[in-house]
């Protein structure tokens, strides 16, 4: 679809985007149109018809925050396209790595050392997702901040005080789903009430003009604009993108995320680093797809990884069975796969092609630098 025809049902919420010329729609359509949901996009639009942002100099600067807490699975690689357009979009992507939070958050039975090392490998991950962009505090260029070195900022603990005034503890226990957490599950730990706070301090320090998450973190953007509307504070525009299911889910979607894909169960999540043997094998063997079932895992990664990625998708079944095609769109793709036009099991596997296609920069790297990854194997044994 053309630019027009994506903004269209945003400017029915907010008027000012007709005013924007056809290189600032076009910029604005990068950022927002391949999101789940966008909220305040007000903000965002107003940054690029005045040609300002938070911090008052004009560079729109996009946040996304990572807890230091293992290897990557392909919920990553969902952000980081989504982070890519924010760079073609012209604005500095800031990844935020969360060590203290992952500390408060238990995160490698809250080993500082283990925790760090952890956000080295994400920093060196996320330059290979993104295919090295320039780095640096400009327009279009990649940054990283961690949490330990933004805390040392003599402003910070007043901001998460004041983020934390007027919040009730039954509040904060509703947002405790961003760290993967039930509502009961830290009243014997009040370091863990903090954490919303932190992160919407975080956002308010650094200036951020877009918060970017999965649909997981929205409490804790809403959390964030609340606080923002009770101290008279410009709100950021938040961005979040969908949820990826576990490779076994079956059935509707439910918004605790129970369904979400997660690296502690392996043969149901795709790992960065997964072979294509491997990748292949799990999308084969674990991969649930009933054709008539539209939320099947397999026709999410085709819609949110394989497709925003390469515009098609590749299925090559043997040639006893079938001729190879391409798919480029995901409505075709299912309606081939419902008719028996693609068999079920051929489906699985040109998804996989198309994902593992994508990872092929990350795995060069981690091969020419095995130590890297060797450092978060051997932490996770442990």
């Amino acid at each position: 679809m053309d630019v027009d025809t994506l903004l269209s049902p945003f400017e029915e919420r907010y008027e000012r985007i007709k005013e924007l010329n056809q290189e600032q729609r076009k910029r604005l359509c990068l950022m927002v149109s391949d999101v789940e949901e966008c909220v305040g996009i007000n903000h965002l639009v107003d940054c690029l018809a005045d040609d300002t942002s938070m911090s008052g100099d004009g560079v729109i600067r996009c946040y996304v925050g990572f807890e230091p807490s293992g290897k990557a699975h392909i919920g990553w690689k969902v952000i980081s396209l989504q982070l890519k357009r924010m760079l073609e979009a012209k604005a500095n992507v800031l990844i935020f790595l969360a060590d203290w939070h992952a500390w408060v958050n238990d995160k490698f039975g809250g080993r500082m050392d283990d925790i760090q090392k952890t956000a080295v490998y994400m920093e060196e991950t996320f330059r290979a997702l993104l295919d090295y962009p320039e780095e640096g505090e400009g327009p279009g260029q990649l940054r990283f901040v961690w949490a330990s070195a933004l805390m040392d900022s003599g402003d910070y603990w007043a901001r998460v005080l004041r983020c934390s005034k007027g919040a009730t503890l039954p509040m904060v226990r509703k947002t405790f789903t961003i760290m993967g957490r039930d509502e009961a599950s830290s009243d014997h730990d009040l370091s863990k009430f903090y954490y919303p706070a932190m992160q919407a301090a975080d956002i308010f320090e650094l200036g951020i003009d877009v918060a970017l998450g999965g649909m997981d973190q929205r409490k804790a953007h809403m959390f964030m604009r609340d606080v923002a509307s009770k101290w008279g504070w410009k709100k950021a525009t938040c961005l979040h993108t969908t949820i990826i299911s576990s490779l076994k889910s079956t059935g509707a979607r439910m918004e605790s995320f129970d369904h979400k894909m997660s690296k502690s169960d392996p043969s149901g999540a795709i790992l960065i680093h997964d072979t294509e043997k491997q990748l292949r094998k799990k999308m084969q063997k674990h991969a649930y797809l009933n054709p008539e079932d539209d939320s099947s895992p397999v026709y999410e990664l085709a819609e949110h990884v394989v497709l925003p990625e390469w515009g098609e998708i590749n299925v090559t079944p043997n040639p006893k069975f079938g001729n190879p095609s391409t798919w480029t769109d995901l409505q075709s793709f299912k309606d081939a796969v419902k008719s028996g036009e693609i068999h079920p099991l051929d489906a699985k596997l040109g998804v996989a092609d198309g994902i593992y296609r994508g990872l092929t920069d990350v795995a060069k790297f981690f091969e020419d630098n095995p130590k890297k990854l060797d450092s978060v194997n051997k932490l996770i044994k442990n």
